[in-house]
């Protein structure tokens, strides 16, 4: 069988156990829920989380049994950074936006994708409540629903609608003033800003035009690898914050509708990050 046989396989399988995941997950919208604390109070999980991602990995590796996983919920388990090699891999996020979906705010979804040799060549992002489909395979296009979906053409900030997950300033005191920098200068050039709670929809939402931008650093691999893929199917731009090779497993991230909307915001990242920086120097 051809790679690309192999894939549009892989793509299939997937397909279908996402969407029966997605039973589980609206029975655990509507419903109680079982939560629990991972690393810190605000870092959360759910039963819910859990039976997806067993669902999830169980299925893909009774039909691939070489492939490997990296999941959001194994990861917070066993505490081992997770590598991605070489091999066949899929990288899972049973439900982003879990404190959304605790709370039942609908931002929430199924994010699975697959990387060969490093590549991400499958994403699929799933929200059972709306019933939202998002899909790409690498060099074919971004679905909705099984209709394509295209980027907007805004390549000026001030005319961008941009997601920002302020959740980053909780977690990162150290950089506290930058992360702040950042969302002041953007706040004073952009249209309008969203905090959504989930980086994952975030990203389709940007890949269908709902959204021109989102930027966020410190994310995890589970948060980007399905929507990298979708929005650059899309039409759409993925790099790194700093202008780095953009890395998935270290995704600090500015998704855009285009390359000039990217390299707009970037710049006005570092410039702002300059500023912040200088000011820390004449304090001391």
């Amino acid at each position: 069988m051809s790679r690309e046989l192999n894939i549009k396989h892989y793509f299939e399988v997937s397909k279908e156990l996402t969407l029966e995941a997605g039973k589980i997950f609206k029975c655990g919208f509507e419903g109680q829920k079982l939560v629990e604390s991972k690393m810190n109070e605000w870092d959360l999980v759910t039963e819910y989380d859990r039976k997806i991602e067993v669902l999830l990995t169980k299925g893909l590796k009774a039909k691939f049994p070489d492939h490997e996983f990296i999941g959001e919920e194994t990861f917070a388990e066993t505490k081992k950074k997770p590598v991605l090699t070489d091999k066949p891999t899929w990288i899972i996020d049973p439900i982003d936006g879990t404190t959304n979906y605790i709370n039942s705010y609908p931002h929430a979804c199924i994010s699975v994708a697959l990387a060969i040799s490093k590549e991400i060549v499958i994403g699929i992002i799933y929200c059972p409540l709306s019933s939202e489909l998002y899909t790409a395979i690498k060099g074919q296009g971004a679905f909705l629903n099984g209709e394509p979906i295209r980027t907007t053409c805004v390549t000026e900030l001030k005319k961008a609608l941009i997601e920002l997950e302020l959740f980053s300033l909780r977690l990162q005191w150290k950089n506290r003033d930058i992360r702040m920098g950042r969302f002041e200068a953007i706040l004073n050039v952009a249209r309008g800003i969203r905090f959504i709670g989930s980086a994952t929809m975030a990203l389709a939402y940007v890949a269908k035009g709902a959204l021109d931008c989102l930027h966020m650093d410190n994310l995890q691999p589970w948060d980007v690898a399905a929507g990298v893929l979708i929005v650059r199917e899309a039409g759409g731009t993925v790099i790194d914050t700093k202008g780095e090779e953009y890395d998935v497993m270290k995704p600090n991230t500015i998704a855009a509708a285009n390359d000039k909307l990217a390299t707009e915001i970037k710049q006005l990242i570092i410039d702002t990050d300059l500023k912040v920086l200088r000011k820390r120097l004449t304090r001391t």
